[in-house]
């Protein structure tokens, strides 16, 4: 049974054709990845989706009376009501249909019609069926599964950080329990145990789901089916991300035999109508080729993605320790963790982790001067003479400015020519180098953030999780970077994926702890 149909989809954005006549359907129990290139249009196509953005052409159509379940993290909440209150809320049309039971209940002292027993029967059934008198387990199941229970049930919303808040509404999310489930990457804001307990539960959702991600390992392990946006289609696969990759090379070889074929073809009949159209003789012949040329269906030419160029210059160092921490507290107005002790080695690959919200970035940021520690101090290396940070929110002081500008600003002596060099190195578009950058995806902001990084030298290197956003080619060529940078990275992601065999030392935030 079709949930979803998409019939010659057809969408521009910024002068660029994302989608042309594209179609694909979803069907019940599918759990759908959506993958393609940074700026391919993934999160447009979810937005198209929920209706959120018109597209030029082409139709959306949804199962009647459907339940569809996005996930927002920006969603607008009650600042002041705790976390435990804000899930039981996934569960409100059940609360009144308690409140009704109960106040045929009192009717009931009164009056024992036949009416009203149907009422009450008819409503107790759906509580049973629904496991009412089970909620407050199940929220404790899926907010165990998330890390949700670690920041206390009883936190208010306004005290959690934009990754706790995210975490909090995707649990809420999960337990409105739609018929379909959209989610735009859903395990940037998820450490690796919670990105895992997430795996588990979409593999036995019985719903269907659309997912975007760039984690490969999660989408291998979730979907049955994936869509890929390129050359300007969307293509379904069925199969897991594994699958869908063996699939599209063999696919890819094939358009790229059929595309030549058809320029091969090209070329010989505009030769011929070149040569014959003028002579009275062969001139209906030129005329007939060149009707087939015209009612030719042209194949797009293959426009395969440039893979970027990262590389990060070091300066030299001559200490063998680079950072001291010595009773280090760290958090706002309290501390988040007790207090650190620990030491990076020069050329150390330290891989922090743990779970969301639990300190790293708030660590990363004290290290960096931007909060000041609660108590206790810490110490670089006199030799230390530049750090390299990458803050993992995606903040522009003004969102119009364009990529051009961003890196001109910050290195005023570098020509034109060499700022679109280096952006391009990064896999950042020619078309989008003018463009504003809050327009332009996740994915390629993370790349200008990277192009800035990779042109400042530095003696150590403080990423805070870089994958978010980026494509499987930029992911790959960041992680050779940094595995050839020659001097010391602190890195703090939940992609093990990515640090595996990077790492020189994988540590829990909380064996740092005293």
């Amino acid at each position: 049974m079709a949930l979803l149909e998409v019939e010659n989809l057809s969408h521009t954005y910024s002068d660029k054709v994302l989608y042309k006549n594209s179609s694909f359907t979803l069907y019940k129990g599918e759990h759908m990845g959506i993958v393609g290139q940074n700026g391919a249009g993934k999160s447009t196509l979810i937005k198209i989706l929920l209706k959120e953005v018109l597209p030029d052409k082409g139709m959306i159509k949804w199962q009647n009376n459907i339940t569809i379940g996005s996930l927002d993290q920006y969603a607008i909440v009650d600042e002041e009501s705790t976390i435990f209150d804000y899930l039981r809320t996934a569960f409100k049309e059940l609360y009144n249909i308690e409140k009704n039971l109960n106040e045929l209940y009192e009717r009931m002292a009164n009056e024992y019609t036949d009416e009203i027993i149907k009422k009450v029967d008819k409503y107790q059934k759906i509580l049973d069926e629904n496991n009412f008198y089970g909620i407050d387990s199940t929220i404790q199941k899926v907010a165990s599964g998330l890390g949700i229970t670690a920041m206390g049930l009883e936190t208010i919303l306004k005290n959690l950080s934009g990754g706790q808040r995210a975490k909090v509404i995707l649990a809420k999310l999960l337990l409105q329990n739609p018929e379909v489930l959209i989610l735009d990457e859903p395990t940037n804001f998820l450490d690796k145990e919670h990105v895992e307990w997430l795996s588990e539960y979409l593999q036995t959702f019985k719903g269907a789901f659309i997912i975007v991600s760039h984690d490969f390992e999660f989408l291998d392990k979730v979907s049955t089916c994936i869509c890929d946006i390129e050359f300007n289609t969307i293509k379904k696969y069925k199969g897991n991300y594994s699958s869908f990759l063996k699939q599209k090379g063999s696919l890819r070889e094939e358009y790229i035999r059929q595309y030549e074929a058809q320029q091969k073809e090209i070329k010989k009949l505009e030769d011929y109508i070149a040569k014959n159209k003028v002579r009275a003789s062969t001139a209906q012949m030129a005329k007939s080729r060149e009707k087939k040329l015209e009612k030719m269906e042209k194949i797009e030419k293959p426009t395969f993605t440039s893979k970027p160029h990262i590389h990060f210059t070091s300066i030299p160092n001559t200490a063998q320790v680079i950072l001291e921490v010595n009773q280090l507290e760290v958090g706002y107005y309290y501390p988040l963790l007790p207090k650190m002790k620990f030491t990076v080695q020069d050329k150390e690959k330290l891989v922090i982790t743990g779970f969301n919200g639990i300190g790293k970035s708030t660590l990363l940021k004290t290290l960096m001067g931007e909060i000041p520690a609660i108590s206790g101090g810490f110490r670089f290396s006199d030799t230390i003479k530049k750090i390299g940070y990458y803050e993992q929110d995606l903040k522009w002081e003004n969102p119009e400015d364009t990529p051009l500008n961003i890196i001109s600003r910050a290195f005023p002596n570098m020509f034109q020519k060499q700022v679109r060099k280096h952006l391009a190195d990064c896999a950042i578009k020619k078309e989008h180098v003018m463009q504003e950058i809050s327009t332009l995806s996740g994915g390629e902001q993370a790349k200008v953030k990277l192009c800035k990084l990779t042109l400042t030298p530095c003696n150590i290197l403080i990423l805070d999780e870089p994958t978010n956003h980026l494509d499987m080619d930029t992911k790959e060529e960041l992680k050779k970077a940094l595995r050839e940078f020659d001097g010391t990275v602190i890195l703090v992601s939940h992609e093990e994926a990515f640090y595996r065999d990077l790492a020189t030392r994988v540590v829990s935030i909380e064996k740092l702890c005293i």
